[in-house]
């Protein structure tokens, strides 16, 4: 195992990580660094050993073997210490109905031991950032809409003015409108601090993330940007294009341009031919039109260049099998 250096620009470095619940591993050998100030994505599917990550990192439960550091601390031998440094936002966080916003956030900040003469000024700070401060801190918690509850953990998480936050499923269970607020909070608060965000939900995280960890079964897969893992698990482009014309022919043409294109799906609508094919050629879709335009008897209606999504490389990363199923459907 490496050492630690002193001068490391990470917030966070996990070595080896491993827990086991009897012969079960939960997590197995994950290593990983976070860069401070970075906003990472954690990509799983439910049971996958994002949450026992997370509460390793938190300090909540100890790991079986390996090391994780939260500023060059080890979390196995400085709990506490890290604690200070480090907020965590568990999944479905649980608050206390009967308490005002207001004084939820007093509690916290006691508990917490901020200084007594810097809580109100915290409380107000993390009040305005999550946009509480007009229509919910006078409200009972028990009233609130599931986004604004969302809002009051994330306040509670931010009160001590962490160097790092852990995030569980931060937007589950949120609607539309809930998600673009939190998802715009989320992006207020990049440069502030290192955050990690798990989550299921990939579009939430494509939008809020720098850069994505995806663990399956308890072992890491795949990480890197969003571009990074285009590149690495779907090297072709995909593309969609219609024309007046016989879809035999369309066919034959773009199998002469590229003769190593993987046409998945084709359909014919009276005169016009639409074709799905992948090509590793960059920018076909320019060749495709100048090559049409020669075509005195054709007529194109449509060429699209369809980007992979996240989605696309999350099922590539967990589960080798979908490659064919996406390439031949």
């Amino acid at each position: 195992m490496k050492p630690i250096l002193q001068d490391n620009p990470n917030s966070i470095e996990v070595q080896n990580l491993t827990k086991t619940y009897g012969q079960r591993k939960a997590i197995n050998d994950l290593s990983f660094q976070i860069k401070r100030g970075e906003i990472v994505g954690f990509l799983g599917p439910n049971g996958a050993g994002k949450s026992t990550t997370l509460r390793i990192l938190a300090g909540l439960i100890p790991a079986t073997s390996g090391l994780a550091t939260i500023n060059n601390v080890p979390v196995s031998l400085f709990p506490q210490k890290i604690k200070h440094q480090l907020a965590f936002m568990p999944e479905n966080n649980p608050l206390p109905e009967d308490l005002r916003v207001i004084e939820y956030l007093s509690h916290r900040a006691r508990l917490k031991k901020i200084p007594s003469n810097e809580q109100k000024k915290r409380i107000e700070h993390v009040m305005d950032l999550c946009d509480l401060t007009r229509t919910a801190q006078k409200k009972l918690i028990k009233v609130l809409s599931k986004g604004y509850r969302q809002r009051v953990g994330i306040a509670d998480a931010l009160l001590s003015n962490p160097q790092i936050l852990l995030m569980d499923e931060p937007t589950i269970g949120l609607d539309p409108h809930q998600l673009l607020t939190i998802r715009t909070l989320i992006k207020e608060l990049q440069g502030q601090a290192t955050i990690i965000i798990s989550s299921h939900i990939l579009p939430e995280i494509e939008a809020s993330c720098n850069r994505v960890i995806i663990i399956n079964q308890g072992i890491i897969v795949a990480q890197g940007t969003s571009q990074s893992l285009r590149k690495e698990f779907i090297p072709e482009s995909a593309y969609k294009i219609s024309v007046v014309a016989d879809l035999s022919e369309l066919e034959k043409f773009i199998k002469t341009l590229d003769p190593e294109s993987k046409i998945s799906k084709q359909h014919q609508s009276e005169n016009i031919a639409t074709l799905y094919f992948s090509s590793l050629f960059p920018d076909f879709n320019e060749t495709l039109v100048q090559e049409i335009q020669k075509k005195s008897s054709w007529k194109l209606r449509e060429v699209v260049r369809c980007e992979p999504t996240l989605e696309d490389i999350f099922l590539f990363a967990t589960k080798p099998s979908w490659k064919t199923l996406y390439t031949n459907s």
